[in-house]
């Protein structure tokens, strides 16, 4: 189980995802320069951020003539879940040198995340959880930096009547439903789903921050009953 071979592997989980990728990428792209931006700043603003959901909002402050510390702000607290992600990932490249954790903390995101952390039971080291989520992000950056590249160029000659906004959530939805495999994962869906729409109305995007709370919170109860359960089960057949 070479480095390599984990680096392929992690291109091939990531490329289910373009399909999503692409497209949300154009849209960025177009809203970066509709808000007025110069081309070179909206791409570097892809590469600097590399963070769609949140160089979208940007866009639109931009385009709102927002300050500039409202935009930093609004920015940092939508990338605020990629804190959960480094948490969970933590354990499992603690042992990589500062330098590569770096490099794939800059890579880390939603679908990155997702095409590695599903696989990471099966890997045995942190070097090969490693080139799994290099691949996978290094995927994900080329794509996103070209289809954003590729939005900021054909700028507003996009025809309105394309249905670029299904990227978005169709990305979303990909991320998620591979991840649903048992009860635990199912019930923090659910709790997740069910508080975003009735805190969705929250400044700030804040919202999406209580509804994955919420839902790791129901997902780790649900998971810690059927240890218990699991527990409970394995004493009584011993005794």
């Amino acid at each position: 189980m070479s480095a390599r071979l984990q680096f392929w592997a992690g291109m091939r989980a990531q490329s289910p995802l373009l399909i999503g990728v692409v497209p949300f990428g154009l849209i960025n792209g177009i809203a970066a320069v509709a808000a007025g931006m110069p081309p070179v700043a909206a791409q570097a603003m892809s590469a600097i951020i590399f963070a769609g959901s949140a160089q979208f909002v940007a866009a639109q402050l931009i385009a709102a003539s927002s300050p500039a510390l409202v935009i930093v702000a609004m920015v940092f607290v939508i990338n605020l879940r990629h804190m959960l992600y480094s948490a969970s990932l933590s354990t499992h490249l603690a042992t990589l040198s500062l330098r590569r954790r770096a490099l794939l903390a800059y890579l880390l995101t939603d679908e990155a995340y997702a095409a590695s952390i599903t696989q990471y039971d099966q890997l045995p080291t942190a070097a090969h959880k490693g080139w799994h989520l290099l691949g996978s992000g290094l995927t994900l950056w080329v794509t996103w930096q070209l289809s954003t590249a590729v939005g900021v160029f054909l700028g507003a000659s996009v025809p309105s009547s394309w249905p670029l906004d299904f990227a978005l959530p169709l990305t979303f939805i990909a991320l998620v439903v591979p991840a649903i495999v048992d009860r635990a994962s199912t019930a923090a869906a659910l709790a997740a789903g069910i508080t975003v729409l009735l805190v969705m109305q929250m400044p700030f995007k804040l919202g999406l921050i209580v509804a994955a709370l919420v839902g790791m919170t129901v997902g780790l109860a649900v998971e810690q009953r059927q240890r218990v359960n699991t527990a409970s089960v394995a004493e009584d057949n011993q005794s």
